[in-house]
């Protein structure tokens, strides 16, 4: 019972900071995104929506930084938002029919594998490993690329730019992710290889 309400103290201590309202308001942006696109239809106020999220993305690990506020918390809900734009911005674009759907495949499925991960982890005690800044950058450009996307559809010069630009920024971005699977499930195997598995406490 005292692990559990170590364990509590160390997500919540510091938690009220910047960085962490900034990852908060970056979660509430999704269903606000998902309205503007698919119910409302009005793709200017989605992509403002999804370039406050990528400048928030970058700003809040900056303000961590630059303010020595790094929690617990913050390492958990920064990747749980990019993780859950990764998957849910491409699916409703995806909808509507503005990303391929074997691009999509990509994103879920590479989510799909490092899922695989969490339990070996969990075996070893750990919660998740530290985010590579590999990964961030692959993150950065995916969610550079998939606003670029969006306004690629805009049927004016700014449309005919963004386009070509989505396109490279997502295949650098995919790269980069597919890349950081790799790596974390290394990271994995050396964590199992090394670690002893954690007993359950009986009872």
């Amino acid at each position: 019972m005292s692990d559990v309400s170590a364990q509590s103290r160390s997500l919540t201590d510091g938690a009220l900071n910047v960085p962490n309202a900034l990852s908060v308001l970056r979660l509430l942006g999704i269903p606000l995104f998902l309205w503007l696109l698919l119910v409302e239809r009005n793709d200017a106020w989605a992509l403002v929506v999804l370039m406050v999220s990528g400048f928030t993305d970058w700003l809040d690990g900056k303000l961590a930084r630059v303010l020595d506020q790094q929690t617990r918390l913050g390492e958990l809900l920064d990747p749980a938002a990019d993780r859950l734009y990764m998957i849910i911005v491409p699916i409703a674009l995806g909808v509507r029919e503005i990303v391929p759907w074997w691009v999509i495949g990509l994103l879920l499925g590479r989510e799909a594998v490092l899922a695989c991960t969490v339990p070996l982890l969990r075996s070893r005690g750990i919660t998740a490993l530290p985010t590579l800044y590999l990964g961030k950058a692959a993150t950065m450009a995916l969610m550079y690329a998939l606003p670029m996307l969006l306004a690629g559809t805009l049927d004016n010069a700014l449309g005919a730019v963004m386009h070509p630009l989505g396109w490279a920024f997502l295949i650098w971005g995919l790269g980069m992710y597919w890349w950081t699977l790799v790596l974390y499930w290394w990271q994995t195997v050396l964590v199992v290889r090394d670690l002893p598995k954690v007993r359950r406490p009986s009872g």
